[in-house]
């Protein structure tokens, strides 16, 4: 398996994007392990948008690293995907938005030309888990991948790819204490084991799924 990797950590204000820079660490070394192929690209550089459709094209698993700024993605990933995904039509990653002009109500977003890839997306916040989970706090009991990930998950499906499971990590503001970094690494590679080493893929849900 070809793994691509966006790191999103963006670097900004008091964010200096230091744990998805170590997220990132702990997946290449993952992969490095395994024997996986890989490729890398971190959003706080400069990127050729023709080029970064390529890496998607290589891949058979991208792999999406971001903190969640203000209920979205950073605006430097945010960047990253406007300008290649528009690089992409007509380029491998879509074709159309999948209606045709016959019918126009129907079959909206069903040009995508990358099925059979696979994406698996984490997350990282300031937020607790229990923000997500307990009756009356902030988010009203709606899970991340069902809520703010909505649209993320959406623009993937867009051009074809197929959702795995992905990983949250939560309070790393007030509470990233080291012993809660070092459970969340073995956390971590063991989601890696079961997404990435064969016979063991996870597929996503939108519905219902568990809260990490």
């Amino acid at each position: 398996m070809k793994v691509f990797i966006i790191n999103g950590g963006q670097v900004f204000a008091h964010a200096g994007g230091k744990f998805n820079e170590l997220l990132t660490g702990w997946t290449t070394g993952f992969l490095e392990r395994k024997g996986f192929e890989f490729r890398v690209t971190d959003i706080n550089n400069d990127f050729d948008a023709e080029a970064e459709v390529e890496n998607f094209k290589w891949a058979d698993m991208v792999i999406y690293h971001t903190p969640v700024w203000w209920f979205q993605v950073p605006n430097r990933l945010k960047k990253y995907i406007d300008e290649v995904f528009t690089a992409g039509h007509q380029n491998g990653m879509y074709a159309s938005d999948g209606r045709s002009r016959n019918n126009p109500a129907v079959n909206y977003g069903t040009g995508g030309l990358m099925q059979g890839k696979k994406y698996m997306v984490t997350t990282s916040w300031n937020a607790p888990a229990t923000a997500f989970t307990l009756p009356g706090e902030f988010f009203d009991q709606t899970p991340v991948d069902d809520g703010i990930l909505f649209g993320f998950h959406k623009m993937n499906q867009f051009v074809g790819m197929e959702m795995t499971a992905g990983y949250h990590f939560h309070d790393l503001e007030k509470n990233g204490t080291p012993e809660r970094i070092g459970n969340y690494h073995r956390d971590y590679i063991e989601h890696l084991t079961e997404v990435l080493i064969p016979g063991r893929l996870v597929p996503g849900k939108l519905q219902g799924e568990q809260q990490h």
